[in-house]
């Protein structure tokens, strides 16, 4: 049988949408940022990436960080909105559109009935 594969999640950064919190509240990222004390994170938390979600030792590492191929992806994909979960409800045919609708042919009848009815009932 093959190896069994399971996710890394030790190098497992933060998702888009939790960035994209961050990025929008400074509160939400303040949250992140003090999950931690300072003594347990490389470089004693001075050097963090928000885009990456990531800690650095120096600032030089950052630097270099922030000139790769990595980061530079991170950014243009941070740069679209995030589906709203409404915009997913859509795309999987759930709306909430309430709008005008075309009525039943039984409704048509049942108008037409009504009117005959108030026709013979005003004439006789």
């Amino acid at each position: 049988m093959g190896a069994i594969r399971r996710s890394k999640t030790k190098r497992r950064t933060r998702d888009l949408d939790q960035v994209h919190a961050d990025l929008r509240s400074s509160k939400h990222l303040s949250d992140h940022k003090t999950a931690k004390p300072a003594e347990d994170l490389p470089g004693l938390g001075q050097w963090y990436c928000i885009e990456c979600a990531k800690w650095f030792e120096s600032e030089n590492s950052m630097q270099q960080h922030e000139r790769g191929k990595n980061h530079k992806r991170r950014v243009r994909l941070l740069k679209e909105e995030p589906y709203t979960q409404k915009e997913a409800d859509a795309a999987i045919g759930l709306r909430t559109d309430n709008g005008t609708r075309e009525p039943s042919k039984l409704t048509i009848i049942e108008e037409q009935a009504a009117a005959l009815d108030l026709e013979t009932a005003s004439h006789g």
